[in-house]
């Protein structure tokens, strides 16, 4: 029997410390495989991606990741429980034995722990997040608060750091859906998440990397000794073969566009435009000539960064209410983006005991839930120039999954 030891990534880009945490992850598990849900070209941040889904899956193919599924737009773009919902429904449906996340705590009790003291206090835990989003602060510091609130037993969790909270929410979702799979962690090394500088010789974060990819002179000159060698020959085949990497003032001119366009009314039909927010988006609109300004006239105390991004994401792929609202708990389909030869054998083995479809070939899916991932491949090629949009452009329906031997 092969077994499976699942991630959840986004690998924007594939760095040192992805390679640490797999490595890791493998042994932890005793795992034979390693199955990677990746998000696609738009990320959990409300971001697109720095290079596209395809490029990135032979990134962690290269890396020592055996199978990479596509988690789709509907949870890939959401706050932490909805992504973390359906990342957990799909390592469920190919089967994975356990799930290894990184976090800061490394300690996989605490999450249980945590997991299970906020179960037993959910009704109070749940009136006190109500209580101070009325107050006016964000959803995670609300979160992160009603638990202050609440946590008196010694080996919590700490709900203020960002793999935390996901980690939280992976360990939630997997007792909600009664998986049978086994939560494991490994301790972060020494970047910390949402770190903008290199804090160590080998070891960065992805964002001081995509940071310092968008500011070099050559971009990709100061980053060789914080990527595996696949991923720096990866990066530089991105920028000859496409010309440039994605960010989001690729974009702006869309959005921008978008957002002065549609009437307020219009707006209101987005999904997450909510609280008469569409008037401030318009009018920053109209006074902002690149999307930082933008982001920085309508960011307030109540909406972190990364909402006001996926509500962006959201306005630039006109995505409504109508179609997000309904976004199950479970993913309706396993999206193969890429195999090594091991990740082949295990899919021959047992894709047949899969409960959700196997998706190798677009044009074989004929449900319509799946329009969500294309219209959003659609608009993430925007970000390229025309010359070359098309490429990318054509590749959702062409591409087939990414085999290495």
């Amino acid at each position: 029997m092969m077994k499976a030891v699942g991630v959840i990534v986004e690998y924007n880009p594939f760095h040192n410390g992805h390679a640490y945490h797999l490595q890791a992850a493998k042994e932890t598990a005793h795992a034979d495989i390693a199955v990677a849900v990746m998000s696609g070209n738009f990320l959990q941040r409300g971001e697109p991606a720095l290079i596209s889904k395809w490029y990135r899956t032979k990134m962690a193919l290269l890396n020592g990741v055996d199978i990479v599924l596509e988690l789709p737009y509907r949870f890939a773009t959401q706050k932490a429980e909805t992504f973390a919902n359906g990342a957990i429904s799909i390592l469920d449906a190919i089967g994975c034995h356990s799930l290894c996340f990184g976090s800061e705590s490394g300690d996989i009790s605490s999450f249980l722990q945590t997991v299970d003291y906020l179960d037993r206090h959910k009704d109070r835990f749940d009136e006190n997040i109500k209580m101070n989003i009325k107050s006016g602060v964000s959803y995670p510091k609300a979160l992160s608060l009603s638990f202050q609130s609440l946590s008196s037993p010694e080996n919590l969790l700490s709900l203020e750091k960002p793999n935390n909270i996901l980690g939280f929410h992976y360990v939630k979702a997997l007792n909600r859906q009664n998986s049978s799979i086994i939560p494991l962690t490994v301790k972060r090394k020494n970047a910390d998440y949402h770190d903008e500088h290199f804090a160590t010789e080998t070891i960065a974060s992805a964002t001081s990397i995509r940071k310092a990819l968008f500011s070099a002179k050559e971009k990709n000159s100061s980053i060789e000794q914080y990527v595996p060698d696949a991923s720096s020959t990866l990066l530089k085949e991105y920028l000859a073969v496409y010309g440039n990497f994605h960010e989001w003032e690729n974009y702006w001119s869309y959005l921008r566009y978008r957002l002065l366009h549609n009437s307020p009314e219009e707006l209101r039909e987005i999904y997450e435009v909510e609280e008469g927010i569409e008037h401030r988006l318009i009018a920053a609109a109209l006074d902002s000539s690149n999307f930082k300004e933008f982001m920085q006239k309508i960011k307030t105390k109540r909406y972190t960064w990364t909402r006001l991004q996926r509500i962006c994401v959201h306005i630039l792929t006109n995505t409504k209410k109508a179609e997000m609202k309904s976004t199950p708990e479970k993913a309706a389909y396993l999206r193969l983006l890429g195999m090594t030869k091991n990740g082949k054998e295990y899919l021959n083995k047992y894709k047949s005991q899969f409960s959700l479809p196997l998706i190798s070939k677009l044009s074989a899916y004929k449900g319509n839930d799946i329009f969500l991932d294309i219209k959003a491949s659609r608009v993430y090629s925007f970000g390229l120039e025309n010359q070359i949009m098309d490429n990318l452009l054509r590749q959702e329906y062409k591409q087939p999954p990414i085999y290495i031997e």
